[in-house]
């Protein structure tokens, strides 16, 4: 049972992390304004040309470019990180030097029960049981009536990563540990698939169930993602199926492949430039012999 306490033990730092840090994150639309919609109307009621100023630097698609190129850098980094942990293995340097002893330590203390308790854990990075969830996830945002863009989103997302995954495992083509092997396996060892499929998978049902919640909400459902990912990856190693910088490595490559795909969707899922909406509307209302219309707390939300 040792094993199974430490996994989840493990677990319990990252998800305080993101949860701290999701709870002082500026819970705004990224690509807006840091001023309140009834600012913006006015100060566009009163300067015609703010609009037209406030959509060239705020549009869209434009902003999805630019933090799409972002992701890019930060892929790049990603990458560069995964290319240190295959030379950290070369070298036994690193964290590669804690591999052995990490897989010893499951090794040793492994008991029937401990088996089966990461087992069940390592279920939420499998294939069978992220397609059963991103169902559940799609069709919980259908009925919210925020379903569109999902399908596609979530299919390129969770289904997409696994074929990172395995082009990387291709050109590694790491051997798996060969000390105790408590569960199934297939392919080569490096990257972790099930690490990088949990990483991926539930920061992206994170981000679809937290869209239009309260900040404690999205604070919770990230350390959640945070937590089972960090789990699932501790019990692949424990199960001695995947050595310690296997599962690093897939961490990493699963959120790399979140942030592109979430950023290359964000201007119809994260809706980046909306308050700049009602600048717009304003424009419009000042050009017709109405008169601009009174601002909304609910406008460009």
């Amino acid at each position: 049972m040792l094993p199974v306490v430490a996994d989840l033990l493990v677990a319990v730092p990252p998800a305080a992390a993101v949860y701290g840090a999701t709870r002082k994150w500026p819970h705004r639309d990224p690509a807006a304004p840091r001023l309140l919609p009834e600012v913006i109307a006015e100060n566009v009621a009163r300067r015609p040309r703010l609009a037209r100023l406030l959509r060239s630097r705020v549009d869209p698609a434009k902003e999805t470019g630019l933090l799409l190129t972002a992701a890019l850098v930060g892929a790049t980094f990603c990458v560069t990180g995964v290319g240190l942990l295959v030379r950290m293995i070369h070298s036994n340097s690193g964290l590669a030097s804690y591999d052995l002893a990490f897989a010893r330590w499951g090794a040793h203390n492994a008991s029937q029960i401990s088996t089966s308790g990461l087992k069940l854990i390592s279920l939420f990075g499998g294939y069978q049981a992220l397609a059963v969830l991103s169902v559940v996830v799609a069709a919980v945002e259908f009925r919210r009536g925020m379903g569109r863009s999902v399908v596609p989103f979530l299919v390129l997302t969770v289904a997409g990563q696994f074929l990172v995954v395995n082009a990387v495992k291709a050109v590694v083509n790491r051997p798996r540990p060969n000390i105790a092997r408590l569960t199934g396996f297939s392919g080569a060892s490096f990257p972790s698939g099930h690490a990088a499929a949990a990483a991926c998978s539930f920061a992206v049902f994170s981000l679809l169930l937290g869209r239009r919640r309260s900040p404690a909400s999205k604070a919770v459902l990230a350390a959640v993602a945070a937590a089972i990912t960090t789990a699932v990856a501790g019990s692949r190693v424990l199960l001695g199926v995947h050595w310690f910088t296997d599962v690093v490595a897939g961490i990493a490559i699963g959120w790399a492949w979140f942030t592109l795909i979430s950023l290359a969707f964000g201007g119809r899922i994260l809706r980046f430039g909306a308050p700049v909406a009602q600048a717009e509307a304003v424009q419009q209302s000042l050009d017709s012999p109405s008169g601009p219309p009174r601002p909304t707390p609910s406008a460009g939300r």
